[in-house]
């Protein structure tokens, strides 16, 4: 007992009723962000419009179908805890079967805090980027680690499950149909970053005819400055192929025993190459 890693603050015969709450709270914390990411919806649709909206609604909606895909998750999971218990406990209770595999217990436990954490995450990562106060960023980060969490959860059911048992079957296409709407909210995301930063640059309906004049002529000086840049680089080119062509042209190998690079050949003036003498 004093060897034994303690992981968790509980005694052994605490740890069935510990799966078993954190469970039940991970699968309540599935349903609260469920309604909380409707109420966004809801509140997104009342205080923003066009482009905004629309990206609100595409990141709110594959949320959601995230959100779906980890309940589904949490609920094959418990089923399959279900069935180990019952197919490894033999004569002994569901509690001395927990205590008897604590290692097992703990890290199950560790699995299910961690799926209920990244969902509650990725919610309020969702508020806050809704609201304009959070960074896309975050939501990425976000669904990377629910994916990851789902991962452990999956491992920590696999360990003592029957190879054929179809409760792991359907635990491992749940697992996998996280990852791929966990992977829907990343696209999604990166998309509406990209289109929320496109209209703010483009964005000029706030603009007195001054500052547009204004606008108008420092990007035409930008222009210019970049089209002389490119005729200057331009020219860098040029020159800089020159020198590489004239170096290997005039090379010679046996300055330090190196093999003679070949130039590069020009077309229409090469020569048919000898034919092999007889001996």
């Amino acid at each position: 007992q004093e060897l034994r890693p303690k992981s968790l603050d509980i005694k052994q015969e605490e740890l069935g009723d510990m799966v078993e709450k954190e469970m039940a709270s991970t699968s309540e914390a599935i349903e609260d962000a469920v309604r909380r990411i409707e109420e966004m919806m809801s509140k997104a649709r009342n205080e923003s419009s066009g482009v905004k909206l629309e990206v609100n609604e595409r990141i709110l909606n594959s949320c959601t179908d995230l959100m779906k895909a980890i309940r589904l998750l949490v609920l094959t999971s418990t089923n399959l805890q279900k069935e180990i218990v019952e197919s490894g406990r033999g004569a002994a209770t569901t509690q001395e079967f927990y205590a008897k595999n604590s290692r097992w217990t703990e890290g199950l436990i560790s699995a299910s805090k961690a799926v209920g954490w990244g969902a509650t995450q990725l919610v309020e990562s969702a508020d806050r980027v809704v609201l304009h106060m959070g960074k896309y960023e975050e939501l990425i980060v976000c669904s990377h680690e629910i994916a990851a969490s789902t991962a452990q959860l999956v491992a920590a059911s696999k360990v003592k499950a029957e190879k054929n048992s179809k409760n792991l079957g359907r635990l491992q296409e749940c697992s996998r149909n996280v990852n791929e709407m966990a992977a829907n909210v990343v696209a999604s995301t990166k998309s509406g970053q990209e289109q929320i930063e496109e209209k703010d640059t483009m964005d000029f309906s706030g603009m007195s005819l001054i500052k547009l004049k204004k606008e108008e002529m420092e990007t035409q000086v930008k222009v210019l400055e970049l089209e002389k840049r490119l005729e200057g680089e331009r020219v860098r080119l040029g020159e800089l192929r020159k020198q590489h062509y004239a170096l290997a042209g005039a090379y010679d190998p046996e300055e330090d025993g190196e093999a003679k690079p070949a130039p590069a050949p020009r077309r229409g003036i090469l020569k048919k190459p000898p034919l092999a003498q007889k001996p």
